[in-house]
């Protein structure tokens, strides 16, 4: 029974330690873009925070502009003159999805800014504040849950990994394929133009009584 309660713990540990993993420091130049991106599957929900972190003790405040395209370059959030804010959205195209970061045209200073990003999906953004309140569920129950997301998670993670793996199997078998055939159509062309040029040649000397 302790071992059990011990392998439980063990998981949600490692499971708040991946939530806590998510944050992200970005340092931007004073011109220039700085962009993150993550290859989502569809239907994922993706929940990001970001505030702006700058060091000048005068009473100057930059700030920045964000934007964030789909995989198939939709724009799915954009704002400017920002020192903070919060975007969510559910996939519906897999891919990489891009944001990017760049300081406004207000930095006459050329002040150092820094992004910190909190880019959370799945489980990882979802409201289980909520969820507990709704459902009446708490501590252990409630961590038990959340590993229960994790779970699934990591299944359709692991689903949707052996798909894109059996695609570029695909894709390799018949590039070897086609390659195979290139190669034995260029021996053949390189057979037969070699076969001709001896036969003109042959003919060429006998003509010239050279043989």
């Amino acid at each position: 029974m302790r071992n059990g309660v011990k392998i439980v713990i063990w998981l949600i540990w490692t499971i708040n330690l991946w939530q806590l993993g998510m944050s992200i420091w970005l340092n931007l130049p004073a011109s220039g873009t700085k962009c993150v991106s993550e290859e989502i599957q569809t239907n994922v929900v993706v929940l990001v925070d970001y505030y702006l972190i700058f060091d000048d003790p005068t009473s100057y405040e930059p700030t920045i502009s964000v934007k964030v395209t789909s995989p198939f370059g939709n724009n799915i959030h954009s704002k400017e003159n920002a020192t903070h804010g919060q975007f969510a959205f559910t996939t519906h195209e897999t891919g990489n999805y891009l944001a990017c970061f760049w300081v406004d045209g207000n930095n006459p200073k050329k002040v150092d800014v820094s992004v910190n990003l909190d880019w959370r999906t799945g489980v990882a953004a979802k409201d289980w504040e909520s969820v507990a309140k709704k459902e009446k569920i708490e501590g252990i129950e409630l961590e038990l849950r959340k590993l229960e997301g994790a779970v699934e998670a990591i299944h359709e993670n692991l689903l949707y990994l052996k798909n894109r793996e059996a695609e570029m199997r695909t894709v390799s078998e018949k590039t070897n394929t086609r390659v195979a055939l290139f190669s034995i159509m260029s021996l053949a062309v390189c057979i037969t133009v070699s076969t001709s040029q001896l036969l003109y040649l042959k003919r060429f000397f006998q003509k010239k009584k050279l043989i």
